[in-house]
């Protein structure tokens, strides 16, 4: 792995570790746990279509625009051999559900994002960012940040930058119910438990991770509460 994909994925694996965000189970709307499934093309045409009336790929996202967000956020929080990533934890699923559920009022936002991205990156380099070089889309992602990108009206470069950065973050460490960290990724990556189901006085002094039983979420104890009913 590149010092710079290391770098990033240092500074996102401390964010979410320091905001608490590897608890995971407050990060987001419950209303995405409503949306776990995607919906039939044929009973929401608008939600599977996304923008541009294109090809589906699932809940919000077509799959021109579903490709470019999973790009964009493996740039973000890149993969390498024993260290999952966006794509790992299927953060594109989840930022997908979101979309079409509790972050609905975002939609516009994203669908303009888009929009720029591409054709900031067709003016810049001739090619849309999925089709660019890893250097090339974190040039573009820089530039994002910086505010220096041109083709960007609403939502602004930096906006977008940093709602996409901080739905990779949440799609890598929240409860997997929300469509995100698959296989409980981000949170075996910083050493997360899960949703255990009491803690002894002793595990919350220590300093040392907890490993005692398999990390487990929102839903294997929603199950485990429904067969005590």
């Amino acid at each position: 792995m590149a010092k710079h994909d290391e770098s990033r994925r240092a500074f996102l694996v401390g964010a979410a570790v320091g905001a608490g965000a590897v608890a995971g189970t407050g990060m987001v709307s419950g209303a995405l746990a409503q949306h776990r499934q995607h919906p039939k093309a044929a009973e929401e045409p608008e939600a599977a279509h996304g923008h541009d009336g294109g090809e589906g790929h699932g809940a919000f996202l077509n799959d021109d625009n579903a490709a470019t967000i999973a790009a964009f956020a493996e740039r973000l929080m890149p993969g390498a051999p024993g260290k999952p990533g966006a794509r790992d934890a299927d953060v594109l699923n989840y930022i997908d559900l979101a979309l079409a559920g509790a972050y609905s009022d975002q939609q516009d936002f994203y669908r303009r994002g888009l929009a720029a991205l591409d054709a900031y990156c067709r003016k810049t380099f001739n090619q849309p960012f999925v089709k660019l070089s890893a250097a090339q889309q974190d040039e573009v992602i820089t530039a994002l940040e910086q505010g220096k990108a041109s083709e960007f009206t609403y939502p602004t470069a930096q906006a977008f930058f940093n709602a996409v950065r901080t739905h990779t973050m949440e799609g890598m460490f929240a409860d997997p119910i929300y469509g995100g960290n698959k296989d409980f990724a981000g949170w075996k990556l910083v050493g997360f438990p899960g949703a255990q189901p009491f803690f002894t006085a002793a595990d919350m002094q220590s300093r040392q991770a907890f490993n005692r039983a398999p990390i487990t979420g929102l839903q294997a104890q929603a199950k485990i509460a429904s067969r005590k009913a």
